[in-house]
């Protein structure tokens, strides 16, 4: 098991604060761009004390773990973030016991920091905070996350045959294992948002300029930052992002097998819930008109809602090379071309990397913990690479 190590005092930045005052900004006490003194260990980066209900807290930080191998040869490093109901285990190992994407990374030369969002896992939870939590019954992942080809509520289902052992259901091990990795998580998405964006752009302004590497939930952060700081973000790569555009789904399975939730936009700046940079600006997302495209991009997916014509334009989200990754068998094969071409009608025009192209097939939504996850691992290093060199 790896040794990890606190960074001195100051790991968690905090200031004291008076009980009647505004919470304080932190203000770190290390220089912009954080080197590691060693090999593997950890900090905090945001926080601050509040008093709310009459309890004084620390609030707003967030857990970074790091890694670096004994010669870093990339020059940039990567961030990565989980997605719903994870915490960063997902990327240190599988649960059947292989080595893990960061071991990967590590190997081929980068420094890599390990996040759990803010309000979860190793950063701490906190209800009287945070609001309320949620957490994910075994059948919401067994369904669409790891045993889909059980299930078939989606075309793609049938194609599933990466996860260790066999369908990833209750009783085959490696799924256990994942299931008892889940936490509970902020159940206000948007308050998420709100938390989690502005402690990972502190972890890039500690690091420096990084790509940043973000799976399922985690999508929406990523585009956040990137438009907030793109100067910070040397690339972005999404590895099957919260979606699809603007509206949620539900599968249902048959003929007509999806539907979409309810007449609220999930995501009301198209694949956030927090403003994005739009040229001509966008003063509240009603700003935004949404269509839905009469046909799917591609067969067994989703119509799109795109933007109507003609579209304003992401500026800051162009400047940040971006790839959407996608696996062949998970539920996001049914509408990541959908955050592409939002992306692209916007100006963005992100790289596509769909593993099935490049030969990697039978992967779900959870591909960094299945059979073949060096081989993922393998195709994103490579576009990193191309795209930072």
């Amino acid at each position: 098991m790896r040794k990890l190590t606190l960074l001195g005092a100051g790991a968690l930045f905090i200031l004291t604060m008076a009980a009647q005052a505004e919470p304080a900004p932190v203000t770190p006490d290390v220089p912009a761009t954080f080197k590691p003194a060693q090999s593997e260990g950890y900090f905090f980066v945001g926080g601050r004390y509040e008093t709310v209900g009459g309890k004084e807290f620390a609030t707003g930080q967030m857990f970074v773990q790091f890694h670096a191998p004994p010669q870093v040869t990339q020059p940039f490093p990567v961030v990565m973030v989980h997605g719903t109901a994870q915490t960063g285990v997902n990327f240190l190992a599988t649960p059947d016991g292989r080595t893990g994407w960061v071991d990967h990374f590590v190997e081929r030369g980068f420094a890599v920091y390990v996040v759990d969002q803010v309000g979860r896992g190793r950063s701490g939870d906190n209800p009287e905070v945070y609001g309320p939590y949620a957490r994910l019954a075994p059948g919401d992942l067994e369904s669409i996350f790891t045993g889909q080809e059980l299930f078939e509520l989606f075309p793609q289902a049938k194609l599933h045959t990466q996860w260790p052992g066999g369908p990833g259901v209750k009783g085959n091990g490696a799924f256990d294992q994942f299931y008892l990795s889940q936490v509970p998580y902020i159940a206000n998405a948007l308050r998420s948002e709100e938390l989690v964006n502005p402690s990972l752009i502190a972890l890039l302004e500690k690091i420096g300029p990084s790509v940043v590497l973000t799976h399922s939930q985690a999508g929406v952060f990523g585009w956040a930052v990137s438009d907030q700081r793109p100067d910070l973000v040397k690339a972005h790569v999404a590895v099957e992002p919260n979606g699809p555009t603007f509206y949620d789904i539900r599968f249902k399975g048959g003929a007509e097998w999806y539907e979409r939730v309810g007449d609220a936009r999930a995501r009301p700046y198209g694949i956030t819930r927090v403003p994005l940079t739009f040229e001509p600006p966008v003063n509240s997302p009603t700003d935004l008109t949404v269509i839905q495209a009469d046909q799917p991009i591609r067969p067994d997916q989703i119509r799109c809602w795109l933007q109507a014509e003609p579209a304003r334009k992401l500026p800051n989200l162009a400047a940040v090379p971006a790839v959407i990754v996608t696996g062949e068998a998970s539920f996001r094969a049914t509408m990541d071309d959908c955050t592409g071409a939002f992306l692209a009608q916007a100006g963005a025009k992100p790289d596509r990397l769909a593993l099935a192209e490049h030969g990697i097939h039978g992967n779900g939504h959870m591909m960094m913990l299945e059979a073949n996850n060096a081989a993922v691992a393998d195709a994103i290093i490579d576009w990193i690479v191309a795209k930072t060199q």
